[in-house]
């Protein structure tokens, strides 16, 4: 990896010599599993006698001609390729082999179990084009791109561009030669290729052009493929954003593709977006999971706009690209869909993503520092997403929503096919809402960490109002304090339903701000800093509050009020603040009626970690027992076949470890117990292996058995989650070499495996791989790519253990090894999971 590095002084220098005009890109797909062949032609500007170099990674480059002179082979290190004495005008052709990858970057390849077939996806973003083609691989280096692809004739080919009927190539092959696309980045062009199954259809765009529309899935997938419920969302979101952008669509089609072994949601690739095939719904999913897919068609169509039309500079306003994205699906999906309540599923996923990642050692300003590639691949988080998202809202409400979007129009309307700083756009949100936002940017995208805010509320003793204020704070290493705009409400509790009977939206600024407005006024039931989730901060219940939540939260008819509390309740138990055993109690006692899908996931998520890492040891093996059966309970008395019934079942297989929990789990896979609505199809039945394995209820013959009525690619991840899972030294000294002594497993099966290595009821079975993982770790970065070292970086940590012999471990690692800065990110991250694991406990044991 290092020598795959680029700095953003490179990347300056070479922006300051060269000028990209275009790209011809021949690509012959037809020459076996492991290479193929790449040949590229660019042609630029430069300052006449400069040097610079250009991007590729090759296994072998067989000929560099530039400007007609063949130059000597040893201009690439099979990384980069040398370019001396350019002329004002340019030619350069680069003849290579380049590398198929099972990483999920580059040109990733991919066999099908089930039928044998061959399946390739690019994934570019951040560096990655260079491995399919020479390029300068940098967002500011736009150019146009035509694509000439030879592959089997069978195949569906597809680019940024409408796909050409092809032509004849060698017996058996075909060549598809595609129009140049607009000028655009390298990161967002695209090559798929495969048998894939694809269904058509099109819609007209506010300009009148008749756009293209194609959904696209692997053959043995396309029975499951819902592609005109996609087909729907993508009409709703293309009506909404070029009304509200106000610009019409800028590319002449729109493929989705949903590709196997895929790192991320998404790719926002301009006209040909490739998404995860867990989209692709073979079992049954929680509503979570479908309003998810949604938000993120959405999120990668905005990019169409915000990110591919016009593009950033460099790699710091990653943030802003991504957060923008995520903002506008959520507005989108909200307003355009029937998922109305996503900003309910924003404050439950995002934000508590966001205030996690924003609480590591690691946090860093929304305006990232990017030297380099590696800062931007680690700075893929929750900051980037999630608080970038959360402080655009807060944006939205200090500007106004008419203002904001009247400010992107003309963002979009200055800026098209170029590239932008963040400046760009302030400078447009400023003109069209006259407030000055430089003080605004400068606190809360400059700066780091998040804010808590807490009510000071005193009254006489009637219970009439005194005093009202809400205390800022920040922690010591990120003191800044932040101006919020936020609400305030009062809820009053009646025949068991908490309902708002008090609102008021203002501006808190500074250590204090007295809200006098509400003095005088009777202390409600319940008062809730940050009402319908404006402002980006923590957010504490007083006392009197707190224990009305835990008692009645079931109660409030406000879905969005629900997560708040949650999420306020969450908050102030990961901080060490509320004793573990509160947050289980309000869990298990309000869980129950909780309507919002994703607020459901996540909670039940959270209360299995707050049993297993934030309990105190002498009480972890009770309070699992405690959760697990009445989760169970909960599943039986569920409505039939609903979203929460389904949802307690697989949280229930998840923590169960006692014998007569695994006997359940046991019954449910077998058939002798069942619940009514509930289907223990091909994924939920996986789980439940998983779980008996866990256990040791199961083992290898079992796990081969299942495999052999479901060997498909998900079945193959589900089997590698169950072996690594087996509760045997043999069995995790297995799961760990086949990762870590043997490179060759692909993407989904190292994260696959790494989560059945991580599932140990007895965490003792991971101590004699403290060491290892250590020993390990400058290898694995220096060695694998960067998706797979990161999936083994995190997914090995023996984080279960949570014990100050890990701690101390991992301090030793970090003294002894003061780089490279990705690598440490990542353990501190690591350390810092078990640290706060380890003060929950203590709080808990109080």
């Amino acid at each position: 990896m290092p020598g795959e590095n680029l700095t953003r002084v490179e990347a300056q220098e070479r922006a300051g010599i060269i000028a990209v005009e275009s790209y011809d890109v021949d690509l012959d797909l037809t020459r076996g599993d492991e290479v193929f062949g790449s040949t590229t032609t660019v042609r630029f500007s430069a300052t006449p006698g400069s040097s610079t170099f250009i991007d590729a990674i090759t296994r072998t480059v067989h000929s560099v001609t530039l400007n007609g002179v063949v130059l000597d082979p040893s201009v690439s290190d099979g990384v980069r390729i040398a370019l001396d004495d350019l002329a004002a005008s340019n030619e350069l052709t680069v003849v290579a082999d380049a590398l198929y990858t099972n990483t999920g970057e580059g040109l990733h390849r991919f066999v099908d179990p089930v039928d044998g077939e061959v399946y390739l996806y690019s994934q570019f973003e951040v560096p990655d084009s260079r491995r399919m083609f020479a390029v300068f691989e940098q967002p500011d280096l736009k150019a146009t791109f035509r694509f000439t692809v030879t592959a089997p004739e069978h195949w569906e080919v597809v680019s940024n561009q409408t796909t050409p009927p092809p032509t004849d190539a060698a017996p058996g092959a075909k060549t598809w030669a595609f129009e140049p696309t607009p000028r655009i980045s390298s990161y967002i062009t695209a090559l798929i290729a495969g048998p894939y199954a694809v269904v058509r259809s099109e819609l007209t765009s506010s300009d009148g052009r008749v756009i293209p529309l194609g959904v696209f899935a692997r053959k043995s997938l396309v029975e499951y493929l819902d592609a005109d419920y996609v087909f729907e969302k993508t009409r709703q979101g293309f009506a909404y954003f070029e009304e509200k952008f106000r610009r019409a669509y800028p590319f002449e089609k729109y493929d989705q593709l949903f590709v196997p072994e895929f790192n991320a949601g998404a790719m926002e690739n301009a006209g040909a977006v490739t998404f995860t095939e867990s989209y692709v719904f073979r079992s049954k999913v929680t509503d979570a999971i479908r309003e998810r897919r949604v938000v993120t068609i959405l999120h990668e169509l905005a990019h169409m706009w915000f990110g591919d039309l016009v593009t950033m500079k460099w790699w710091n306003d990653l943030w802003l690209n991504e957060s923008f994205a995520e903002w506008a699906s959520t507005i989108a999906t909200a307003e355009a869909t029937e998922w109305t309540e996503a900003w309910t599923t924003f404050a439950a996923m995002e934000k508590s993503w966001a205030y996690r990642q924003d609480q590591l050692p690691s946090t860093h300003p929304i305006v990232a520092t990017i030297n380099d590639l590696e800062d931007v691949q680690v700075n893929f988080d929750g900051i980037t997403y999630a608080k970038g998202g959360s402080v655009l809202k807060q944006l939205v409400a200090w500007v106004g929503i008419d203002a904001f979007f009247a400010g992107v129009a003309a963002y979009f309307e200055k800026h098209a096919w170029g590239n932008t700083e963040l400046s760009d756009l302030l400078v447009e949100l400023e003109t069209a809402s006259g407030r000055d936002l430089s003080a605004w940017a400068t606190l809360w995208l400059e700066t780091a960490g998040v804010n808590t805010l807490r009510p000071v509320i005193e009254t006489d003793a009637a219970g009439v109002i005194t005093r009202f204020d809400i205390e800022q704070t920040a922690i010591d290493a990120y003191p800044t304090l932040r101006p919020h705009r936020l609400a305030v409400g009062f809820y009053t509790l009646t025949d068991g339903r908490l309902a708002r009977t008090h609102r008021v939206e203002l501006d808190v600024d500074g250590a204090v701000t007295s809200v006098d407005e509400l003095v005088g006024l009777a202390r409600p039931d319940l008062v809730l800093l940050n009402d319908d989730d404006l402002a980006y901060a923590k957010i504490r219940l007083d006392e009197a509050s707190l224990a009305v939540a835990i008692e009645n939260l079931a109660g409030f008819e406000s879905p969005l009020a629900r997560s708040l509390v949650w999420g306020s309740v969450w908050d102030a138990t990961r901080d060490a603040e509320v004793p573990a055993r509160d947050f289980v109690k309000l869990v298990l006692g309000n869980i129950a009626t909780e309507t919002e899908s994703t607020t459901l996931r996540t909670v039940l998520s959270q209360v299995v970690l707050a049993a297993s890492a934030y309990t105190t040891p002498e009480r972890r093996d009770e309070t699992l027992r405690e959760v697990a059966d009445t989760l169970w309970a909960l599943a039986r008395t569920a409505d039939a076949g609903s979203d929460s019934q389904f949802q307690f079942v697989k949280a229930f297989a998840s923590i169960a470890e006692s014998s007569s929990d695994l006997a359940v789990v046991a019954d449910l896979l077998s058939g002798a117990v069942s619940l009514d609505g509930l289907d223990v199809d091909t994924d939920l039945g996986w789980e439940l292996l998983i779980a008996l394995v866990a256990g040791g209820l199961a083992g290898e013959a079992e796990i081969d058995a299942r495999l052999a009525s479901d060997n498909t690619a998900t079945g193959q991840q589900s089997a590698a989650h169950a072996r690594a899972a087996l509760p045997t030294v043999e069995g995790k000294h297995a799961a760990w070499a086949s990762l870590v002594e043997v490179s060759t497993a692909p993407n989904t099966i190292v994260r696959t495996t790494s989560l059945g290595f991580l599932r140990a009821a007895d965490p003792e079975l991971l101590a004699p791989f403290v060491k290892p993982y250590f020993d390990m770790l400058l290898p694995v970065w220096e060695d694998r790519s960067y998706a797979i070292a990161e999936k083994l970086i995190v997914g090995l940590y023996p984080s279960p253990l949570a014990n100050r012999a890990l701690v101390d471990a991992t301090n030793a690692w970090l003294e002894a090894n003061a780089e490279p800065p990705a690598l440490r990110r990542l353990i501190v991250e690591n350390l810092a999971g078990v640290e706060r694991a380890l003060a929950a406990q203590e709080r808990d044991a109080r």
